[in-house]
């Protein structure tokens, strides 16, 4: 399983998610631009010191991921899908893609991989759900159904 960040902005959440995949040593993707440098003291911090354990790797856009990864399916998390992430079987190589935190996942990426999009259900209170949160949830679905 990858977890992969498209245009990630918030150090501590990536940092958050970091620390979720040095746990379950699942490998993290950025794919840039990022909105912060990886040497940031606010990501370090959100990180603490499990850095040096995760698996991380720096792609220069999202086709730089699906090449090098293409046994895995990408699942795309987006507020605007139709289709619960509990409705579909993730498999062991498969890919959880997340956008950046302020817009989405970018429009030509939805539009390619569209029966692949879906989303995490939520009341109409909010708008979305914190990324860290987001990612830790549908790790732990993943998870459990390749337990």
């Amino acid at each position: 399983m990858r977890v992969v960040l498209v245009q990630p902005l918030i150090p501590p959440n990536t940092g958050n998610i970091g620390r979720l995949c040095a746990g379950h040593d699942i490998s993290l993707h950025l794919v840039e631009p990022l909105g912060f440098s990886l040497d940031d003291k606010h990501m370090k911090r959100a990180g603490l010191d499990y850095w040096k354990h995760i698996d991380l790797h720096l792609h220069p856009n999202f086709d730089d991921v699906m090449a090098k990864h293409s046994e895995g399916r990408p699942w795309l998390f987006s507020t605007h899908a139709t289709q619960s992430f509990w409705d579909v079987n993730y498999g062991p190589n498969d890919l959880l893609v997340f956008g950046q935190e302020t817009k989405g996942l970018p429009a030509d990426i939805k539009e390619k991989y569209a029966d692949n999009l879906v989303t995490l259900p939520h009341n109409n209170n909010i708008r979305s759900m914190n990324l860290a949160n987001t990612v830790a949830v549908a790790v732990y679905e993943a998870l459990r159904q390749n337990r």
